[in-house]
């Protein structure tokens, strides 16, 4: 049997890298305001490319639960900014919408 050792050390390392040169590239330097805003963006969007992917894949009895979930996270998300309970909310009512015995 082989040794995953070195696929483990190469794994971590490629998922390391990206996060480390970036942090030590702009260490002491300032990010024009454009390009920060661009970036604090990126989490809401990969968000939308998750639920997007989700919907167009989800069944046909799940259909209910993943609009009433993506409904609830994109109002909390209007409302108070806060992606964790944004996407936390459209969890649990696609939860609770599932076990609804209908």
């Amino acid at each position: 049997m082989k040794s995953y050792l070195p696929l483990i050390i190469g794994m971590a390392l490629v998922t390391y890298l990206p996060r480390l040169i970036p942090l030590i590239a702009l260490n002491n330097r300032k990010i024009n305001k454009k390009v920060e805003d661009f970036l604090s963006l990126i989490p809401y969007t990969s968000l939308s490319i998750l639920i997007i992917r989700g919907i167009l894949t989800s069944g046909d009895g799940m259909m209910v639960a993943t609009i009433a979930g993506i409904g609830a996270a994109g109002l909390l998300s209007y409302i108070k900014g806060n992606l964790v309970l944004s996407v936390l909310s459209g969890i649990l009512l696609s939860f609770i919408v599932l076990n609804i015995p209908l």
